[in-house]
Formats: structure tokens, sequence, C-alpha cells
């Protein structure tokens, strides 16, 4: 009997122990991409633009498979106390860090850190610690295919996670009015080598990038619907020579639970010099001649949800330069569905449609993609 009760208290022991108390949940998904695309483009498996082909040449159609977007993530909770602030935060992780000079591919992907944020609450304020969103454009589009890279990116979607300190504060009640200010690592998205690190362009002028946002929120608890439009400003600085070039933009969004089961959300933003915040501009800061390339993008999608199990939606994006870069224009349309019909089991599609403008012409790819993942 003792042996028996023993046993008992040891497997009702928590698994993972933390030395501060604190409780701590692990969740993921395994998640399989098949895929295929009938022109060159610059990702096979979660394409953002179209290349152009080469003098002569035919573009080549290509299908593969990869595991590369399957994600695991750690969330925290601090333990409650009488007084100060609810801490909480996670890690986010996947495998689209690239892949390992070997004949192996894609099959060999890398770990990479998406997201690693410490939030302190209090009942009107909270302060984030870590890599996260940009404050001025944090919401995504919805697709089982864009999990390493969000859907629209370099097509009006500016996304990159960045390291960042941001302060909030709101006010209570129903119809909630928020305001937010962030310190962000400066970037100018440059590709960094593969062990030896530079000084990119944004990080040689010493100084952070800055940003912030209002917004206005309403939830009904229940209808559990939510309602978020906001607008925010980006400021940060580029030294490609010696003098500075400004990085700026205005940006908006909005997310509307327009019924029980549908539901519209989108950003617009105008700007200059965005490549370091995921793309903006079409992944370029300058144009031909040197100039900040200034741009305009944004991106709408509807989606329609029934009872967590089945999942539709539609959107598009585009992302217009003003002054001519090596990519004149880039545009996006998707259309994405799927079913959840076993608990943690994900079965989805995606069917997407890519144009990219160069001096020489326009170039289209139609993207296909099936997704199979079980979450847990």
């Amino acid at each position: 009997m003792r042996v028996l009760e023993q046993q008992v208290a040891e497997q009702s022991e928590p698994r993972v122990k933390m030395l501060s108390g604190a409780s701590v949940t692990f969740a993921g998904r395994i998640l399989m991409n098949s895929f295929a695309n009938v022109r060159r483009v610059n990702n096979v498996d979660n394409p953002q633009f179209v290349l152009p082909d080469p003098a002569g040449v035919t573009a080549p159609r290509g299908a593969g498979m990869s595991m590369r977007q399957s994600r695991l993530r750690m969330l925290y909770r601090g333990l409650p106390s009488g007084f100060g602030p609810d801490i909480s935060g996670e890690v986010d992780v996947d495998f689209y860090g690239g892949q390992v000079s070997s004949s192996g591919g894609r099959t060999f992907p890398l770990l990479r850190l998406r997201t690693a944020t410490a939030v302190l609450r209090w009942s009107g304020a909270d302060v984030m610690i870590g890599q996260a969103p940009p404050l001025i454009s944090a919401l995504n589009p919805e697709t089982p295919a864009a999990i390493g890279t969000p859907a629209f990116a370099t097509a009006g979607n500016l996304w990159l996670w960045l390291p960042q300190v941001r302060a909030g504060v709101h006010s209570g009640g129903d119809v909630r009015l928020r305001f937010d200010a962030a310190v962000l690592a400066p970037t100018s998205g440059d590709p960094a080598a593969a062990f030896d690190t530079d000084n990119d362009l944004a990080e040689r002028t010493m100084r952070p990038f800055l940003q912030a946002r209002v917004s206005v929120s309403t939830a009904d608890p229940s209808a559990d619907a939510r309602r978020d439009v906001g607008c925010g400003i980006h400021q940060g600085w580029l030294r490609p020579v010696s003098e500075l070039e400004s990085s700026f933009a205005v940006a908006c969004d909005v997310f509307l639970d327009l019924t029980g089961a549908l539901e519209l959300r989108g950003e617009a933003f105008s700007g200059q010099a965005l490549r370091g915040l995921g793309g903006g501009g079409i992944g370029q800061n300058f144009d031909l001649l040197g100039n900040p390339l200034r741009t305009t993008g944004g991106w709408g999608q509807l989606n329609y949800a029934r009872d967590d199990r089945l999942r539709l939606g539609a959107g598009c994006g585009a992302d217009h330069p003003r002054n001519a870069g090596v990519r004149r224009r880039n545009d996006a349309c998707a259309v994405h569905a799927s079913i959840a019909p076993l608990t943690g089991l994900l079965v989805g599609a995606e069917l997407r449609r890519i144009r990219t403008g160069y001096p020489t012409g326009r170039y289209t790819n139609d993207h296909v993609t099936l997704a199979l993942g079980w979450g847990f």
C-alpha cells in the first residue's frame, strides 16, 4: 500500500518544475507542407515575390514537401501576488531559419527564434520586453500555408519580429482607448553572414527605431466579439554612406468580428526605406539612384469560422513603390481552407497568386500548398 501511495504521489507531481514557481505550458504543431510553383520565386515553400526569367530560359516548374513551418511554444505565468504586476510571457520557435548546406537541403532545417517576450501587467498599464512584431503592424493574415513568413509579406504586410521594449496604458470600460510606445532594435533588413556579422545600415546610425500607436477596441463578452482599430507611426534611420536617411511610416490596422463566424482584418501603410520592418518596398530600402524608396501598401482578408473545425478565408495584398527600384510592384491574392476533423489534427490548403513587376515586365506565379499537421 505504501508503495502504491508513493507511485501515485510521484505521478501527480508536475513534470517541469520552475525555480520561481511559475506555471509553464508547452504547445506546438508538427506541420508538413506540400507545395508547387509554376515559375521561379524567392522561396519555393512559402514565396513572397516572383523572380524574372533568365534571358532565353523558360521558367521552371517545381513541387516538393517541407517540415520547416513546424512550431514549438512555451508559455509561462508567474505566481499571483497581492502586490506588483502579473507576469507572463512566451518563447516561440520554428524550423524556418534556413537549411544546412548539404545534399539534404530542406530536410535539414535550422531552428529559429520567432518571438520571446516577458510582459508585466497592472490594472491599466503594461510593459513588454522581448522580441515581437512591430508595434505599428502586429496583425497578420490567417492561413495554414504561411507560418514561417506571414502571408502577404513584401505585398503589403510589415511583420518582422524585432527586439524591443514596449509600454502601454489603456482606459477601462466596454470601449477601451489605448496608447503604446516602443523602442526597437534598428535593422535595415540586410542579410547577415553565416558566422561573422557587421553593423548594418541602421545599426551604423547608433539610433534605435521608435514607434507609437493609438487604438480603440471594444469587446462583447457574451458574443466573444472583438473589434479593434488603430494607427501608428514609425521613425528610424539608415546610414548608407555618411549622410543619415530616414526610415519612416504611418500605418493603420483593423480587426472586426462582423458576426459570430465572420471576421475582417487588414492593414495599410505609407512610408519609405521599410525593408527592415519585414520587406516593405518589396524588400528594398533604396531606388536605383540610391534615394530612399517611397512606397504604399496594405492587405485585407475576410475569414469564416464554424465551430473551430472549418475555416475559410480570402484576401489580397499589394506593395507599390512610388520611385523606381529593381522590383516595381508586387501583388498577391490567396484563398485558404482548413478543417480539424479530430482534436489537434489540421488539414488545410491554400492557392496563392503572386505578380511581381520589373523593368523587363511583370511575372506571375501560382503557388499551391497542402498542409497536414497535428497540434499538441
